[in-house]
């Protein structure tokens, strides 16, 4: 296993408008006020999606928002709600914040969704404040604006391939040059302690994980090089791409190196031993005679395998061997999820009750998101409006805790972006 990671940005819908309108009709004389509501923005949804492998899409779109609500309009009618945004992702991710570091969503089961984000609510419109003596109100609620969040997708990545071959076969290089994996290439057996992992991108747009199992040599399953360790991750793969050198540069016969490496998966594991394996003949571009190709034919034959003839170094037939995989993949159960530990799910905290106050230089600032939602539905440039805000800050707590501070009339209060002048 290994942790693909990345951060991207989601945004929930702003929330519409409330309208402020009149009724206004022949004979109605006083219609009174008809503003409706806006519509609610869309919330942001996360969804397993048991399809995808890895979070390779995300590499390529970072922000996500959901689509805002509608305003509200004349003769009481409602803005249509924003539509909710699901993004799909795969079995085991972990949604974290990215300012906390805290798990915000495990989705670790089939078919599960965590909403994650909730969209703005929308404005009320004018016809909700009316009273009997205060009959045209002029002012409505403007929509909350949706939440906007950095967040890091984490993913515990099972390969669905695995590598197999002894050293120098070409494993290194065939990952390298199918993946943006990196991994060491050199002359000796071990260049790693962990597989090297890649994701590859097909053409079609499909993912999936290889694993270059380094260790497996004869004595593997009794821990020989390590071998035991790498034969673990082997046993997590769907299908097993078992490399043979069929140029004879190494000096090593191909067909006795695949009844070894093949031996030591049987003792390790019965289960392993029966995984679906491919047979791929490599490094044909440097082939001295096709002597050794021959006998890898047979070998592929008399055992009811597939051969694929490739060269990772000039790319000779590994198109069509990676498209011929993505395609069995489909068709292959995937192994259930394993080590999945324990992790503790924070919830994003409810801050649309909140407001504080600080002063600075005499001056009073009062925010958070009860005043940027009061704020929103203010008209200063109408009496009745000033009126509705100025006994909100009383209900609210805010009017006796700006006294508490020492506020005095003539001093400046700053209600989220707008400055006002205390007066008793």
């Amino acid at each position: 296993m290994f942790t693909d990671y990345i951060k991207i940005i989601i945004k929930s819908g702003d929330g519409g408008n409330g309208a402020i309108s009149f009724r206004r009709e022949k004979y109605v004389a006083a219609g009174g006020p008809d503003g409706g509501d806006g519509g609610k923005g869309g919330d942001i949804y996360f969804q397993v999606d048991k399809d995808k492998n890895t979070l390779i899409d995300f590499r390529y779109n970072k922000k996500y928002k959901a689509s805002n609500g509608v305003n509200g309009s004349g003769n009481n009618c409602n803005g249509k709600y924003g539509e909710d945004l699901y993004i799909k992702v795969p079995i085991g991710t972990i949604i974290k914040d990215a300012e906390t570091g805290k798990v915000i969503a495990d989705l670790s089961k089939t078919n599960q969704v965590e909403l994650v984000l909730k969209g703005g609510r929308g404005g009320r419109g004018n016809s909700h404040f009316a009273t009997p003596t205060r009959q045209v109100p002029r002012f409505a609620e403007d929509g909350e604006r949706g939440e906007e969040k950095e967040i890091i997708l984490e993913l515990k990545l099972l390969a669905d391939v695995g590598l197999l071959g002894f050293p120098n076969v070409g494993k290194s290089t065939f990952l390298s040059v199918v993946t943006d994996a990196r991994p060491k290439i050199a002359n000796y057996h071990f260049t790693t302690l962990e597989p090297n992992l890649g994701v590859v991108k097909t053409k079609n747009g499909d993912g999936f994980v290889i694993a270059d199992i380094p260790g497996i040599i004869e004595g593997a399953s009794e821990g020989v090089g390590l071998g035991t360790q790498f034969l673990r991750h082997v046993e997590r793969t769907r299908l097993l791409l078992h490399f043979l050198d069929v140029s004879g540069q190494e000096g090593r016969n191909p067909v006795d190196d695949f009844y070894v490496i093949n031996k030591e998966l049987k003792k390790y594991s019965e289960k392993l031993a029966q995984r679906k394996q491919i047979i791929v003949a490599n490094k044909i571009d440097v082939m001295q005679d096709d002597t050794l190709l021959k006998q890898v034919e047979e070998v592929a034959k008399k055992e009811g395998l597939e051969l694929y003839k490739i060269s990772a170094v000039t790319k000779q037939g590994v198109e069509e061997l990676i498209d011929h995989v993505s395609e069995l993949l489909k068709t292959l159960p995937k192994e259930d999820l394993v080590d999945i530990e324990d992790r503790k799910v924070y919830t994003l905290e409810d801050k649309k009750d909140e407001w504080h106050i600080e002063e600075k230089n005499g001056v009073f600032i009062v925010t958070g998101k009860a005043i940027e939602r009061l704020m929103g539905r203010i008209n200063i440039e109408d009496n009745e409006s000033m009126y509705y805000l100025q006994k909100s800050l009383k209900n609210m707590g805010v009017e006796d805790k700006l006294k508490e501070m020492g506020v005095c009339e003539g001093d400046t209060v700053i209600l989220d972006e707008w400055e006002l002048e205390w007066y008793e």
